[in-house]
């Protein structure tokens, strides 16, 4: 019987029960549709449970997941016909499971009650490992700091350390393309729910008049109204740019020391929460729960993750050897962790990265690598590094005596936002590794560029780009990217980043600007593996927006979102005169972690 199949009868049939299937590997399997999980407040959850036909206990992989429980359907049987419990469940508000959903506050208890259930399971073995990526990752580590007794290892893929900065906010800007998409497509079954429940037309036959029929006033009648019924997320996010005890509370930065398993973390160059994979895995490595967990910490590191899976991500194809098969490696992970099976992860090395530019993969002993060597390139000009036309330059050669860069960033024509680490609407914003020379034709881009490479040179770890810079404005953002350039031209984006000048130097406590006061800023820009090869050019890119991935900086030091239906949009927001330095009192510099050839 095909999936399609199985799904409508259950679906038809509405029942929990156990039915045999088959599939081609050691065990036959059996299926259980919507088992009832009690959590400790009252309500229930509901999960699909796959197990192998046949006696004796088995080591459960567990997923929670807003994204519907069927979508793992494949996976369920495939792990369990490998010896394993799988069991999928919805969390809580979401799909088949009661509740009120609301991102990130009840995973925590939710996840420990439904480990201690799945471990306690006759078919269990007592060892409960969880498995899945982005906001499915973010339920692992969750429950992870709760730290339930029989969760035994995680797999997080492509997920975040902070849900403050590296998911909602980056670097003090509002994630806009990533939060509106996402919570889009979250409201769908939010507002599938509210319709199911509130449109019994016994519920309106009593009402008069007429037109006061339940159904004719949906939620919606305002904007404030639809948001705090369908996503009332969304809204305090923005009720909290900073980071403040509403983030705390669930910050996983904040409870790394509570974190006492194992762990692989698989995070990629082009994820939107790169950022946050990379500093799971060193966080719990330095300050994990126990030296085990400590000691059992390893990173793989791909290609896309939320940008598209390789070989071919944007517009690059990065050969045959980026081919990805994420479920497979969960169940490497957890055969090696679970069933001592000595395959890749059994290796004294516990990172492994796909290296961009070479198009291969390698082992290393650590992250960040201990080999690299921190180089300054910093940036040069005649005062006149707008856009491609400009003559801005990039070497490792110390500034002297230069002008700054000046450039005008206006709110109302922002620079757009080219590829990059999105999610999650790709039709209508495409990610990933894309030709960025038509933001670089704007001449409120800065654009500064090595001469063509001798040779190959290798760049691997964290990116950093450190500017001197003014404004004539009390408020304002700068971006940063880091671009390898083709000898015929393509422009092919790595990395980037952005600072709001209010949060230059703390995401709690905002400070304005002085207008016209030189200030020094640090964009992270994440890390990135890339060998730029003999011809390319190394180009960072400098601007003051990066839209629609960050939301407009409207340089007048708002620090709440302002409806642009009390006045006119033009009177909400400034035009800044922004300035970069380059000399000696003010050394303006890309740092770039250079990896030799051994």
């Amino acid at each position: 019987m095909k999936r399609n199949q199985l799904y409508v009868f259950f679906t038809l049939l509405a029942l929990c029960f156990t039915l045999p299937l088959r599939a081609a590997d050691q065990f036959p399997v059996l299926y259980e549709r919507n088992a009832a999980v009690k959590m400790r407040d009252g309500v229930t959850l509901r999960a699909d449970i796959y197990r192998p036909q046949t006696d004796g206990k088995f080591p459960v992989l567990l997923e929670r997941t807003p994204y519907d429980k069927n979508a793992g359907f494949d996976f369920g049987l495939k792990a369990a016909a490998r010896g394993y419990v799988v069991i999928i469940q919805d969390v809580r508000g979401r799909y088949s499971s009661e509740g009120d959903w609301y991102t990130f506050k009840n995973e925590p208890s939710d996840g420990y009650d439904t480990i201690e259930w799945a471990a306690a399971l006759p078919y269990a073995n007592g060892k409960v490992g969880m498995f899945g990526g982005s906001y499915v990752g973010a339920t692992q580590m969750l429950a992870a700091i709760a730290h339930p007794p029989h969760l035994a290892g995680i797999c997080p893929v492509v997920t975040a350390s902070n849900y403050h900065n590296g998911w909602t906010y980056q670097g003090g800007a509002f994630e806009q393309w990533f939060n509106e998409s996402w919570t889009s497509g979250l409201v769908q079954n939010t507002l599938g729910r509210w319709v199911a429940k509130n449109t019994n037309a016994l519920n309106g036959i009593w009402k008069l008049p007429l037109p006061e029929y339940p159904l004719l006033t949906l939620p919606g009648s305002s904007d404030t109204e639809l948001t705090l019924t369908l996503a009332p997320y969304f809204r305090d996010w923005l009720e909290h740019p900073s980071y403040d005890a509403y983030w705390k509370e669930i910050s996983i930065e904040e409870h790394f020391s509570d974190i006492a398993v194992p762990a692989l973390h698989v995070a990629a160059w082009y994820d939107i929460f790169l950022g946050g994979s990379l500093r799971n895995y060193l966080g719990i490595k330095q300050h994990g729960a126990s030296e085990a967990a400590r000691q059992g910490q390893q990173l793989m590191v791909t290609i896309g993750g939320h940008s598209g899976r390789g070989p071919k991500v944007g517009d690059v194809d990065f050969g045959p050897a980026a081919e990805e098969k994420q479920d497979d490696v969960a169940l490497r992970w957890y055969d090696y962790l679970f069933k001592g099976v000595q395959n890749d992860f059994a290796s004294t090395k516990k990172v492994k990265i796909f290296v961009l530019g070479a198009n291969q993969w390698r082992e290393e002993e650590d992250w960040p690598l201990a080999r690299a060597e921190s180089v300054k390139y910093y940036l040069h000009s005649a005062a006149k590094a707008n856009s491609l036309r400009g003559n801005g330059t990039l070497s490792t050669a110390a500034p002297g005596k230069e002008g700054p860069d000046q450039y005008v960033y206006d709110p109302a024509n922002p620079a757009p936002t080219v590829g990059g680490p999105l999610c999650c609407d790709p039709l209508h914003w495409p990610a990933g590794p894309r030709d960025q020379r038509s933001v670089e034709s704007r001449d409120d881009v800065l654009v500064y560029s090595t001469a063509p490479l001798s040779e190959d040179t290798e760049v691997t770890g964290p990116l950093r780009l450190e500017l001197y810079a003014k404004s004539s404005a009390v408020d304002t953002d700068f971006t940063g990217k880091l671009v390898d350039v083709w000898p015929e031209g393509f422009a092919q984006n790595l990395s980037e980043g952005l600072v709001r000048a209010r949060y230059r130097a703390s995401q709690e406590k905002p400070e304005l600007l002085t207008p016209g006061e030189i200030y020094q800023f640090s964009i992270d820009l994440w890390a990135t593996s890339n060998v730029f090869k003999k011809g390319h050019r190394i180009r960072p890119e400098v601007s003051s927006s990066n839209f629609p991935r960050f939301d407009r900086n409207l340089n007048m030091g708002n620090t709440r979102y302002i409806r642009t239906s009390d006045t006119k949009l033009q009177e909400q927001f400034v035009s800044a005169t922004n300035l970069i330095y380059h000399d000696s009192e003010h050394p303006s510099a890309l740092v770039l972690p250079l990896v030799r050839s051994r």
